[in-house]
């Protein structure tokens, strides 16, 4: 009875993590770019597969920009460096027209939106949005990696004759500090990938580097999302 208790307490976890649109969308998004990956640019089965979950994950993203709208008129946590507020606030507003633009996209893809000049045009500058939201990720962790890695030294000062291990504030800085190093790296592989789909550097960000980048970045997402339903499951 342990084992089947353990498989539906499993089960019961990969259901919730299902459940969740954004975890549907993530593992879309790794099937994308691991298609892009194979396909190289090149027309075939891969590039089909590439092309038609692009077009479906859309259709999953339909109305987030709201998210990102709320966030760019949420309050700030206090004592937040003016830097750091500004870029979180750009990161928002970026990501937030870029969910806008990209339901355009959408629409002109699936014929509702008759202007396709102009939907192509779009869909570019909603590109260079996302491209702006990974860049300031980007410099944000980086500044949040800079302030806790203050914090955590200051702590071991205070801590030096206790034992760190069994400090739980100090364990909780460790983890942020984890879980901001792997913000950092997805968020830097996005900036590859949109300069990919930009096709700024051709030459460089090839079609099979802008899907290995991608398929990792997404691999990444999944991970990050199932802790917190984890933990959500367990509490």
């Amino acid at each position: 009875m342990g084992t089947l208790d353990a498989t539906r307490a499993e089960l019961a976890l990969m259901v919730l993590y299902l459940n969740k649109a954004e975890a549907r969308d993530k593992i879309c998004r790794a099937i994308q770019y691991g298609s892009k990956f194979v396909s190289n640019g090149e027309p075939g089965t891969a590039q089909n597969v590439d092309k038609s979950t692009s077009l479906a994950r859309k259709v999953f993203r339909l109305f987030k920009f709201v998210n990102d709208l709320h966030g760019l008129i949420s309050p700030t946590s206090p004592g937040t460096p003016l830097p750091i507020v500004l870029l979180g606030k750009s990161k928002n507003a970026l990501l937030s027209t870029f969910l806008f633009l990209d339901q355009i996209v959408w629409l002109g893809r699936t014929g509702i939106y008759k202007n396709k000049e102009r939907a192509d045009r779009l869909g570019r500058i909603s590109l260079f949005c996302w491209l702006g939201a990974s860049t300031c990720t980007t410099l944000v962790e980086l500044l949040e990696l800079g302030r806790l890695s203050a914090s955590i030294k200051k702590l071991e000062k205070d801590l030096k004759n206790i034992e760190k291990d069994e400090n739980e504030q100090y364990k909780a800085k460790l983890k942020q500090s984890s879980d901001r190093t792997l913000a950092l790296v997805k968020a830097s592989m996005d900036i590859v990938v949109a300069v990919g789909l930009l096709q700024l550097v051709p030459k460089k960000v090839t079609p099979r580097v802008t899907g290995a980048f991608g398929f990792t970045s997404s691999l990444i997402s999944c991970y990050q999302l199932f802790p917190a339903l984890a933990k959500a499951k367990i509490a």
